[in-house]
């Protein structure tokens, strides 16, 4: 008898984090492992926030905080979504939450139904589908390739959707690739959207502020989907705040009531000194966070480089984010060093193994011919672990 409940027994193990451990593992063996796995930003949380939060502290704002948010900082991300994306929010309509992982859950459990099903267009992120499981619906992923810089067609998400269809996630800019879907290409899925009207819209925009020229493009600004579409976004990319855990939904009153709701019984408020701090991040002019937009675009010109001269990796030119995501498809079939590799895990377990570079299994994001590499590592631990890789491969 399994004691364990069929939820989570039939949960997978987050790749990311997965990876991640191995790496640890490694290096308390003293094996000098560069971790290129997660998406965290090697950048400090910048001065002004920190000084936000340490001004909470002194406040003494230490008591529970509402479970929806502190209703400053929901105006404050009313404001944003304003000034940065042209969406109009009431405070009402703001659940804040530990994380956008959380939001995620919340709207997950909030909508799905055993059986419903979520349309992911691959690749996506490793946590898409398994809340939608722990939900009970069934993923539906829509394939994609570097060869259509992992973009979906319009085309391509009318035949997916089917009367069981309740829920479409978008994320963009992407993780894992860096693919940014264009104004216009929004624009094109949302007219398929717009003849579905019982299916919803999740839109991850935790990346928005990292990118490297193709404006970022909200879909709840298409009047006619803003009343079925959430907006998810949080402040631990662009601010450098992954620790801090917050992330926050702009989504249709009714939802965000339920979502509010579902947090109550699971958490209840956010950190009470992160929200202090949020604050300050959503309350500053874009402006003073360029500087690691900028380290990063100048990251990913090298990191694209040094792979495109390594024989058998195809690699795109990613718009946004800090990943790259190169097919290596290329190897399956062949034996290096003794290890014959099969699929993309085999490959990325190669690397951790025989390159000492940890990268991630696209087959966690639904693309078994690509990995995901992380760039937000400083300029040396990206030319090292790229050089390893090269040498790993010949």
């Amino acid at each position: 008898m399994d004691i364990l409940s069929a939820r989570i027994n039939s949960l997978p193990i987050s790749a990311t984090l997965e990876m991640a451990a191995k790496a640890r593992e490694l290096k308390t063996k003293g094996i000098d492992i560069i971790g290129l796995s997660l998406g965290e930003p090697d950048f400090n949380t910048p001065e002004f926030i920190k000084d936000a939060a340490v001004q909470a502290v002194q406040d003494n704002w230490n008591s529970y905080s509402p479970v929806d948010g502190y209703a400053d900082l929901k105006t404050a991300i009313c404001n944003k979504f304003k000034r940065d994306n042209n969406l109009d929010y009431n405070p009402t309509q703001i659940v804040v939450s530990t994380g956008a992982k959380q939001s995620i859950a919340n709207i997950c459990m909030v909508l799905l139904n055993p059986g419903d099903e979520v349309l992911l267009p691959a690749p996506y992120w490793v946590s898409y589908s398994a809340i939608a499981t722990l939900a009970e619906a069934k993923s539906k992923i829509i394939p994609s390739s570097i060869e259509t810089d992992f973009k979906i067609t319009p085309e391509q998400l009318e035949a997916a959707i089917t009367p069981k269809t309740k829920l479409v996630m978008f994320n963009s800019p992407n993780n894992p690739s860096g693919t940014i879907y264009s104004e216009k290409e929004y624009r094109s899925l949302g007219k398929v959207l717009e003849k579905f009207p019982d299916v919803f819209i999740l839109s991850d925009e935790i990346y928005e502020h990292i990118n490297y020229g193709t404006p970022h493009f909200s879909i709840a600004s298409i009047p006619e989907l803003y009343d079925r579409t959430i907006t998810v976004n949080g402040v631990a990319k662009a601010f450098a705040m992954t620790g801090w855990r917050i992330g926050y939904i702009g989504a249709p009153e009714w939802l965000a009531k339920a979502c509010n709701k579902m947090q109550g019984q699971i958490t209840s408020g956010a950190n009470c000194i992160a929200q202090r701090a949020t604050i300050a991040a959503v309350e500053a002019p874009v402006s003073n966070i360029q500087y690691m937009v900028d380290e990063f675009a100048k990251r990913r010109e090298i990191i694209i480089q040094l792979l495109s001269e390594i024989p058998g990796i195809k690699i795109n030119q990613p718009e946004g984010a800090f990943y790259v995501f190169p097919d290596i498809s290329f190897y399956f079939g062949k034996t290096l060093t003794g290890k014959k590799i099969e699929n993309a895990s085999d490959f990325a377990l190669y690397l951790l193994e025989y390159a000492h570079v940890a990268t991630v299994t696209g087959d966690a994001f639904g693309n078994s011919n690509c990995i995901r590499i992380s760039y937000a590592a400083s300029e040396k631990n990206i030319r090292t672990a790229v050089a390893r890789i090269s040498k790993s491969l010949q």
